[in-house]
């Protein structure tokens, strides 16, 4: 007999910013000791993008994110009490206002947050469905925005 699987939805950021030397990511570290990004559970009647957003805020006390479109879905299984979980996770890109600064939020269990260069920030990242996923969004930022990575200047849109 097949066991039962329960599904999970889950919505999280891809949060970056223009750096003087390029794009930026926020990683945050979890209660376990893994880096990844900001993440969690849809909750109630939200959609994904609200949740995306909820929980940047909840876990790196950043708000007033600008989404920027979707850049996929990850998935993974694990298991909770005996039972197997297949988790989904959507990801949004989401642009952070300058000079905003993360705070972890130690009540969520993380215990770090912080923004580094894209290609250090993706060697941080723990696993590596989130490590593929953050490759793809930094080569769309940079498909889209090549001379602002090269050079940001404060007089750009």
């Amino acid at each position: 007999m097949a066991e039962e699987t329960r599904v999970e939805r889950s919505a999280g950021g891809v949060v970056y910013r223009w750096g003087p030397a390029g794009v930026e990511l926020l990683v945050i570290r979890d209660g376990y000791g893994n880096w990844g990004l900001p993440k969690g559970h849809v909750e109630g009647e939200e959609d994904p993008l609200q949740a995306a957003l909820r929980e940047c805020e909840e876990e790196a006390g950043l708000a007033s994110l600008v989404p920027r479109g979707s850049v996929g879905t990850i998935d993974w299984y694990f298991r909770r009490a005996g039972r197997l979980i297949h988790k989904f996770c959507d990801f949004y890109l989401l642009e952070a206002p300058a000079g905003a600064e993360p705070h972890p939020q130690r009540d969520e269990g993380i215990s770090e947050a912080v923004w580094l260069l894209a290609e250090a920030a993706l060697e941080r990242i723990t696993y590596e469905n989130t490590r593929e996923l953050g490759r793809r969004a930094v080569r769309e930022l940079l498909r889209v925005r090549p001379k602002r990575a090269e050079s940001p200047r404060e007089d750009e849109p």
